[in-house]
């Protein structure tokens, strides 16, 4: 059985984290969940760390700080060729993403090296945000692609299944982009190296629980990033 790992960055979810992450191993034996905490002061670690003792496939990587979610995956990443894991999903900790949808993600996984679990690939898919949120949302994926040329109508979808090859192939540590700009980087390295690509729709639903990690910062670097993807594949250097 090819094992998956899940990887769940956390800054401040210690109402959420043991739920989701027993959701998750309820999907089946092949589920392993990653915890990448930035020093979280709620305590996260200290939940992921007292729940590890009675259950071996859950894991935890600490950090020293609030180093942001594109360097979290990338930790992710390298356990997870390390360890040996075939398949390595993002998904982000606050049941915005349905646990129940993983096995539709690597069902899928089994024809295509990346699948994206999309919000806009029929229509739009969202539950409980609010209008400006929404519409920023969508106008940035529509933005993403009409500069790019990216087929994907949700670049910034953080709910995405990678098979080890694409990983593999990759420069991780070349990734410095964080937030929405990670997610856009990654689909795009992905898509230029000819990877197969496909998009499921899923139902993406506002957190329960805690505070959007959403800044203004986060979204100038979403559209910076894309120029910067454009430019650089066009002068060959990527």
């Amino acid at each position: 059985m090819e094992k998956v790992l899940v990887i769940v960055p956390t800054y401040n979810e210690a109402e959420n984290i043991v739920p989701l992450i027993t959701e998750i191993l309820k999907q089946g034996e092949m589920y392993h969940v990653l915890v990448v905490d930035d020093a979280s002061p709620d305590g996260t670690a200290e939940v992921v760390a007292t729940l590890q003792k009675h259950e071996p496939r859950v894991a935890l990587i600490r950090r020293s700080g609030k180093m942001g979610l594109g360097t979290a995956y990338v930790d992710g990443f390298k356990y997870a060729l390390n360890s040996g894991y075939e398949y390595i999903v993002e998904m982000d900790a606050d049941f915005s993403h349905d646990p129940k949808s993983l096995p539709l993600l690597l069902a899928k996984a089994k024809d295509f090296d990346l699948v994206i679990g999309s919000r806009y690939k029929s229509g739009v898919n969202v539950v409980n945000w609010p209008m400006s949120r929404l519409l920023l949302s969508y106008f940035a994926n529509v933005y993403t692609r009409f500069i790019t040329g990216m087929p994907i109508h949700d670049a910034t979808s953080g709910f995405v299944c990678y098979r080890r090859t694409v990983l593999e192939s990759l420069n991780l540590d070349g990734i410095h982009s964080n937030g929405y700009s990670f997610q856009i980087e990654m689909k795009f390295l992905t898509w230029k190296k000819g990877f197969r690509v496909c998009e499921v729709p899923i139902i993406f639903v506002d957190r329960r629980v805690g505070v959007s990690k959403m800044s203004r910062h986060i979204v100038y670097e979403a559209a910076y990033i894309v120029w910067r993807l454009k430019l650089k594949s066009i002068f060959g250097r990527i």
